[in-house]
């Protein structure tokens, strides 16, 4: 018996199929996307938590964005690659004189950058550096630990206040976090002006004070966002935001990056077993 013939396709046949193929692609792309809308937060069955119920941010993170080369849009430069930025609305509200500063910065970003000193990265610059961090988290603080220099930071989230005496300075500033449904925030303050926010000579003075919000996205993804204020540098508040990426390799953890004693090997040699 010869094979069964299909039977021929109307010559309306062909668009109906381009149509129904485009509706599903722009479905699925909906479907894809609609986790990763701005402020989207993740089902509330689906994330991790502690045993009091609240979100349990524990694990090692990363961001993939180039926002440590520069904030604000920028395009691709020997030392950096191009960005679209990550800061709402584009650029970055400077006082005009602070604006100079910045150039100045910029210029001689190569040795002045204090992350090129192998110095704190402070906040919130350590979240979005292109390397690892890892969280510990119980009912009482969240230790985030970067893998660059080891400056761990404890987000109090036990209710207690910032030091009520005021003027001590910190690397990475004094957090105190609360509760808003399943976000994290965190309110920083007490910083000193040695940090910058990135490589492109953005900066801050000891003015600085850094609302960070923190929130999953799903299961492995957690949305970082930050408004940042500093009378001294900026004319108004200004906001930041990038996703962060739980990292489920094989084997994954934090190796140790102390960059500021690498001078230093040629003195102190690694053992051999």
């Amino acid at each position: 018996m010869p094979p069964a013939i299909a039977p021929r396709p109307t010559r309306h046949a062909e668009p109906m199929r381009a149509f129904l193929a485009t509706a599903r692609a722009l479905v699925l792309g909906a479907v894809l996307a609609a986790p990763l809308a701005f402020g989207a937060t993740a089902s509330s069955g689906k994330i991790p938590r502690l045993p009091n119920g609240k979100p349990d941010f524990s694990g090692i993170w990363q961001t993939l964005t180039p926002a440590d080369y520069d904030l604000e849009p920028h395009n691709g430069r020997k030392d950096a690659p191009p960005g679209t930025g990550v800061v709402e609305g584009g650029s970055l509200p400077y006082l005009p004189t602070a604006l100079a500063q910045r150039k100045r910065n910029f210029d001689q970003r190569a040795t002045k950058d204090p992350s090129q000193k192998c110095w704190a990265l402070g906040v919130p610059r350590q979240v979005y550096y292109p390397e690892p961090f890892q969280i510990l988290q119980r009912a009482r603080d969240v230790k985030v630990i970067p893998q660059r220099g080891y400056q761990i930071r404890t987000i109090h989230t036990n209710g207690t206040k910032h030091p009520e005496k005021g003027g001590d300075e910190y690397w990475l500033g004094d957090s105190r976090g609360s509760w808003d449904g399943d976000t994290l925030v965190v309110d920083v303050t007490d910083f000193n002006d040695e940090t910058w926010l990135d490589r492109a000579g953005n900066y801050h003075s000891d003015d600085l004070h850094v609302l960070e919000r923190w929130s999953f996205v799903d299961e492995n993804t957690v949305r970082y966002q930050a408004t940042v204020e500093d009378p001294q540098v900026f004319s108004r508040p200004w906001k930041l935001s990038v996703l962060l990426y739980r990292l489920r390799d094989p084997n994954v953890q934090l190796i140790e990056n102390y960059c500021y004693t690498l001078d230093y090997d040629q003195y102190y040699p690694p053992r051999k077993e």
